[in-house]
């Protein structure tokens, strides 16, 4: 009989079967798509203290994920790294005094040792105002962090992995019952359907949390979440710069603008109530107009709907606090305990953020502890990820390094694998001294060898898993090379 069973491939499953196996428990996990297909790989792609949270009192989770940028900077330095963000000032929505306190209290409780602090900019002066309209003089800088999404969640399950826990894709959870003091689980997948028994359950499948009460568990009635939706687009680039910005909207929300994959502007998000299937979820024309009219608002350059070269929306799964606004629904996560070692216990996971799942993790484990007893001690603090085994500011000499063992590789090649990859690049390149060893070419830069290790060791199994989660290709690839791509796949036996 397994410690722990965990339903869900996002970034709570991952990251607590991480901890957990890491502490001596039996640990599996079963995600009924791909990892991190839902959620987690649908957000803006921020370690951030979350800003904006300050407004609606959200002391103790921006004090926690401020905490956090630099743990999860140093545990994944290739896949997180710093960005400096630029708010300017927009005359008649939040007085400049009001955001120079907001940035104040956000670099005192932030615990930086690393990222720089805050700085006032004139935007007259300074790069970045060119790309803005005229009028906008004053703005405010400081630091926050960018994360690979999908690649943070793959890597947390490819570590519990390492460690000995048995990690499921494509596989759903079809019933989970309570049975002798524990659970039975019968899942249906890959591996076609088997019955499972486990001492405690977690359910940490997003916004699936109450379907999985309610079908899976048997439990009807189940109501804890408020699904909110969140989109983005994506345009050719907007500016040169490498700084981000962070816009207020006339409405009192905000929105980002980020530079994308080198090539592209990311914008986003949209806040707004999702009654549907999660998996159904996408941008309405509304979000696109929304989006449309609040990038107008700051750039000098006019971005229309023919800009657009990629949109994608996610749905997330807030603890229904009762908030009038979805803007306003808290983005803390809550965790419930049901039953004991008697009778079989469950930890339903509700909300959580990429940027406190490390966090989120410990405090399952702390419930884990109460009921099963304490094994090992928390480690995941210093701890580093796959591929993160160098300092949070030695990338680019660990890049040098790998250039002078591949002198003969493009060099545009080697940093996106070493952004991927870490110190595992090796791993994927293996003896091949150039671009014509790595296989069949795929578009961009895509090789055999790539989707081969991808396929061996990150439970990709399908063009979309490739491009999207776990390369972020899927923008450079033509529908010729993904349908290629899908049949190499097919005739290894992988696709479904």
């Amino acid at each position: 009989m397994l410690d722990i069973f965990i339903i869900g491939g996002g970034i709570n499953g991952a990251s607590v079967a991480r901890d957990a196996v890491g502490r001596g428990y039996s640990v599996a996990l079963a995600e009924m798509n791909d990892l991190a297909s839902g959620t987690s790989s649908a957000a803006t792609k921020l370690i951030h203290g979350g800003l904006r949270y300050l407004e609606h009192y959200e002391f103790r989770l921006v004090h926690e994920a401020l905490a956090e940028r630099e743990v999860l900077w140093a545990s994944a330095p290739h896949i997180i790294w710093p960005l400096r963000f630029v708010l300017p000032h927009h005359k008649g929505l939040r007085p400049a005094a009001v955001l120079r306190a907001g940035l104040a209290l956000y670099d005192y409780m932030g615990g930086r040792r690393l990222l720089p602090p805050t700085k006032t900019l004139d935007l007259t002066r300074d790069e970045a105002g060119k790309p803005l309209k005229p009028g906008y003089k004053l703005a405010f800088e400081y630091s926050d962090c960018w994360v690979n999404d999908s690649r943070f969640v793959v890597l947390n399950a490819r570590d519990a992995a390492d460690r000995g826990a048995s990690v499921h894709v494509r596989t759903k959870v079809v019933s989970a019952r309570r049975e002798d003091g524990g659970w039975t689980v019968e899942l249906d997948g890959e591996a076609g359907k088997q019955s499972v028994r486990a001492r405690m359950l977690i359910n940490a499948s997003g916004p699936w949390v109450d379907d999985v009460i309610n079908q899976a568990m048997g439990r009807n009635g189940a109501h804890n979440v408020r699904l909110v939706q969140g989109s983005h687009i994506v345009v050719r680039k907007l500016y040169d710069h490498d700084r981000c910005y962070f816009f207020q909207n006339s409405d009192g929300r905000i929105f980002f603008a980020i530079p994308y994959e080198g090539e592209f502007t990311l914008i986003g998000t949209t806040d707004r109530d999702y009654h549907g299937d999660p998996k159904d979820v996408a941008i309405t024309e509304e979000e696109t107009d929304y989006l449309l009219k609040a990038t107008n608002e700051y750039f000098a350059q006019s971005v229309g709907r023919d800009d657009i070269v990629w949109s994608y929306s996610g749905v997330r799964p807030l603890y229904d606090d009762g908030a009038s606004a979805a803007q306003e629904a808290t983005r803390d996560y809550v965790l419930k305990l049901d039953g004991d070692a008697g009778n079989g216990a469950v930890v339903n996971v509700f909300g959580g953020k990429l940027t406190t799942s490390r966090r989120l993790a410990e405090s399952v484990l702390e419930k884990i502890e109460e009921v099963l007893g304490k094994k090992g001690p928390a480690w995941t603090k210093s701890a580093t990820l796959p591929g993160g085994d160098f300092g949070p500011k030695s990338f680019d000499a660990e890049l040098r390094r790998l250039g002078m063992d591949y002198p003969q590789m493009n060099a545009g090649l080697l940093r996106r694998m070493m952004r991927l990859y870490g110190t595992r690049t090796k791993a994927v390149l293996g003896e091949a001294r150039s671009e014509a060893d790595l296989g069949a070419h795929f578009g961009a830069d895509l090789y055999a060898a790539e989707v081969d290790y991808l396929v061996a060791n990150e439970w990709a199994r399908t063009a979309q898993d490739v491009l999207w989660r776990r390369t972020k290709l899927g923008l450079k690839v033509s529908a010729e090379n993904v349908a290629r791509l899908e049949d190499y796949l097919a005739n290894a036996g992988l696709a479904s």
